[in-house]
């Protein structure tokens, strides 16, 4: 992986742009105090609790940052918040605020339009894919460390059962046919307890927030394995989760001595598709084994 080449780029933008001096002393604030500026101009009114998570700052960073800016004149209370602390009190940006915002919008726009200057159209859309694509990555890697993975345990047997019973039915997959019914749901940890069998469980504080896990396909050959069980409640989808414990499984089941993984699911989740299809599942055109789930519709597999 290019590591250090992208590490060495990094290292060469923030030093372009600036971002060793201790502060943009030609427009008077730090480095934070110009992006809690523009957070205050592209939303209105924030209070310093919302700065600090917009900016990944802690609360004493930020409320030195509002400090200064109210100083400078440059921020001021939106309202007055009768027995509301200093971490709720909403701010906005003064007529000066505004001004010198649109300054450092000048300043910045001016710089980055000269680089891009020097691109021709073709270049000048690679970094902007390109960059977007990086802070993404780097978005979704810090979410992921509040995550942790791990193998089923017993006591995680009910969690599981409800995530199952909860997610199956929000693409219409539930009656005979269908994985819900599998007897395997009230008791995940023994079911996946053998030598060539895994099912893990991501949790955030405690709390499991999905699951997925792999096992010998039922009326297949010994070296072919199947993706069983693999949901995530909504509001942790599109975080990188499902790449994160999907990479994971085809690690184990190559390293359990699988050379095939094989996965039943449906057309209307269209979001797990597009993540097989791009960890290298090719589409079949029939099912494969006997694994009962005739209500499935769509099925992939992929080499190991």
């Amino acid at each position: 992986m290019p590591v250090e080449a992208v590490r060495e780029a990094s290292r060469e933008m923030v030093r372009e742009l600036g971002f060793l001096q201790d502060g943009a002393a030609a427009l008077g604030v730090t480095h934070a105090q110009c992006h809690a500026l523009i957070e205050l101009g592209r939303r209105g009114t924030l209070t310093p609790g919302e700065i600090a998570e917009l900016l990944r700052l802690d609360k004493s960073t930020v409320s030195r940052t509002v400090a200064g800016l109210e100083k400078l004149g440059l921020v001021a209370p939106a309202r007055v918040v009768r027995g509301a602390d200093g971490r709720r009190r909403p701010l906005a940006l003064t007529a000066a605020g505004k001004r010198r915002l649109a300054e450092l919008h000048a300043s910045a726009g001016e710089r980055v339009e000269g680089a891009l200057a020097l691109l021709d159209e073709t270049e000048r859309r690679e970094v902007e894919r390109g960059l977007a694509l990086y802070a993404r990555a780097l978005r979704g890697a810090r979410v992921r460390r509040a995550f942790t993975v791990r193998r089923i345990r017993k006591k995680d047997d009910t969690a599981v059962a409800a995530l199952i019973r909860e997610v199956m039915p929000e693409f219409g997959a539930q009656g005979p046919g269908f994985a819900i019914m599998d007897p395997e749901v009230d008791a995940m940890a023994a079911a996946y307890a053998g030598d060539r069998a895994a099912y893990y469980v991501i949790e955030k504080e405690g709390r499991i927030v999905g699951a997925g896990g792999f096992a010998p396909l039922v009326g297949g050959d010994e070296r072919t394995c199947e993706l069983r069980k693999m949901y995530f409640y909504p509001e942790v989808r599109g975080l990188g989760l499902g790449a994160l414990l999907l990479d994971r499984l085809i690690d184990e089941a190559r390293g359990a001595g699988y050379r095939t993984m094989y996965l039943e699911t449906l057309e209307n989740m269209t979001q797990a598709r597009r993540l097989y299809e791009k960890r290298g599942f090719a589409r079949r055109k029939a099912p494969c084994g006997a694994t009962g789930h005739h209500g499935c519709d769509a099925w992939y597999e992929r080499p190991l």
